[in-house]
């Protein structure tokens, strides 16, 4: 398993943050955090990208060329990957998320909206929602204070208030559900316990997106640290219902409420200034989502599976929040300079991971290329790579970040256990 410091840090998994390929010193900064949340620091093994070791994999093998259903029924929106807010990150995809007053016509949509399989619950921050509808949005309360939450992630925390609204995404709707507003207190009153975590990601530019969208496996946050803060200081941590967690919109979508599929459209192998892709809700419910998946994994409550890769039996999961695919190879060289630990292998390697559902019973495999992330990324022209990975400090886990995403379809089935439905998964 992966160690407890790792687990907390990796909530939304948004390693992608850990690599602004213009900024050097946001860079160092941010690898500086990997190693504090991973375990170890990053490989000795800082080889510049015309050199080295060419890995431990196989000669590449072509990519998944699947492409995307239309993003033209109700249970469908659209997804963008291109520059983004920042200009900064590699690898983002967003959508449009509606959000309302509870029970109103009072609605703003924000744009760039980060997609992340392996978080649970929407978090916008308060700058990109308009003041009258910030103001008008009520603060959820607990022991007497107004509710917010501390999220831990790899890079950093947020810190906001939780409030009830409706969310909307193409034509489905999450009616009064509890959201994440980040940023919307001040920063004398982050505890303690939560300004130790890191760095704060309250801003757009810390960020790199209007908000996060967690859509992974389990219908609610549990990862998060809730407080009560009367008069909006001296916040204090608070035991909360489960009604009050900031909840993971797509269960509350009824009919097209048991799953998601991220499909997201192939991209050429020398990566692309943009990609495409749509999120589909729903398995099985509509004309658009049947499962035509080969491989099929029972996870566990967080949407991880085991594999086996490199002789090593790793925590694995898909996460569209990671910008790449993250793994330690002492045998592949990194990229250093402002690609940091990106892999700069001098030809494209191709690697397989056996791969083991939660339960033990179905195995299966998922083969990857990487290639040379200077290429692929150091003109500062390509914002999309099907074949970028890096190392995250860690030799406990394979996270397959959206690299691995494009030219396939990956289902995420909720967890539906708690009211006798299917345990969780992810399929490809």
């Amino acid at each position: 398993m992966l160690t407890s410091v790792l687990t907390s840090c990796r909530l939304r998994s948004l390693w992608l943050r850990l690599f602004r390929f213009f900024s050097t010193t946001a860079l160092v900064a941010s690898v500086s955090l990997v190693a504090a949340c991973g375990g170890g620091g990053g490989s000795s093994n800082n080889s510049s990208s015309s050199g080295g070791s060419s890995g431990s994999g196989s000669s590449a093998v072509p990519s998944p060329t699947q492409q995307p259903t239309a993003a033209t029924a109700a249970n469908t929106v659209g997804v963008v990957v291109n520059r983004g807010l920042t200009g900064t990150l590699p690898n983002i995809p967003t959508v449009t998320v509606t959000i309302c007053v509870a029970g109103t016509n009072t609605c703003q949509p924000i744009s760039n909206v980060q997609v992340d399989t392996a978080s649970f619950g929407l978090r916008l921050l308060a700058s990109a929602i308009p003041s009258p509808l910030l103001n008008a949005l009520p603060v959820a309360s607990a022991n007497g204070g107004t509710l917010a939450e501390c999220t831990a992630f790899a890079d950093g925390y947020t810190w906001g208030t939780v409030r009830p609204a409706d969310v909307k995404i193409g034509g489905e709707t999450a009616s009064n559900i509890p959201i994440q507003v980040i940023g919307d207190l001040g920063s004398n009153t982050v505890p303690s316990a939560c300004a130790g975590i890191g760095n704060a990601q309250n801003t757009v530019q810390d960020l790199g997106a209007n908000g996060i969208l967690g859509i992974g496996v389990a219908p609610y946050d549990t990862f998060g640290t809730y407080y009560s803060c009367p008069g909006n200081t001296n916040c204090i941590a608070a035991t909360v219902t489960q009604t009050q967690l900031v909840a993971n919109p797509v269960p509350r979508f009824g009919t097209d409420g048991n799953g998601v599929i991220l499909e997201m459209a192939p991209v050429s192998d020398s990566g692309a200034p943009s990609a495409t892709g749509t999120l589909v809700f729903g398995i099985g419910t509509q004309p658009n989502n049947a499962m035509t998946a080969s491989q099929s994994f029972n996870t566990d409550s967080w949407g991880r599976l085991n594999s086996t890769f490199n002789g090593r039996t790793l925590q694995t999961f898909l996460d569209s929040g990671s910008n790449a695919i993250f793994f330690a190879d002492s045998a592949l060289p990194q990229c250093g300079g402002n690609l940091g630990t990106f892999y700069c292998p001098s030809s494209t390697q191709s690697f397989s991971a056996a791969l083991v559902s939660n339960n033990g019973a179905t195995t299966g495999t998922a083969t990857f290329n990487v290639a040379n992330g200077n290429a692929l990324l150091g003109s500062g022209a390509n914002y999309a790579a099907n074949n970028l990975a890096g190392q995250f400090g860690s030799s406990a886990a394979l996270d397959l970040g959206l690299s691995f995403f494009y030219g396939r379809y990956v289902y995420y089935g909720m967890d539906m256990t708690a009211s006798g439905g299917k345990a969780p998964y992810v399929a490809f």
